[in-house]
């Protein structure tokens, strides 16, 4: 259960920085109300998770989630590049972070 509050709080670190873009894209009241929601319960959720999964390993898999998230985010709605070369570095974060899960059963 801790694996899946675990990944809950990485999609919602997602929601977090999708908030940051719409408050630089100028949408102010949605962009905080992202941020608030999705940081606030994000950090709430890894610190469950934390009780049952070592800090190393619940951060960077916190962390690797929120980052091929944003960057999924930014290549899908806002149309940042989607070079092969940044696939491929993506492709090995979530290897490590499958990794970390399998040696942490």
């Amino acid at each position: 259960m801790s694996w899946v509050i675990l990944i809950i709080a990485g999609l919602l670190e997602v929601v977090g920085v999708n908030g940051i873009q719409r408050l630089v894209k100028g949408e102010k009241g949605i962009g905080v109300l992202f941020m608030i929601f999705g940081f606030s319960i994000s950090l709430a959720l890894l610190g469950i998770a934390m009780e049952h999964i070592p800090l190393g390993v619940a951060y960077a898999v916190w962390t690797g989630m929120g980052t091929v998230g944003s960057v999924l985010l930014g290549m899908l709605f806002y149309n940042e590049s989607k070079d092969a070369k940044r696939i491929f570095f993506l492709s090995l974060i979530i290897i490590a972070v499958i990794g970390l899960r399998i040696v942490t059963i």
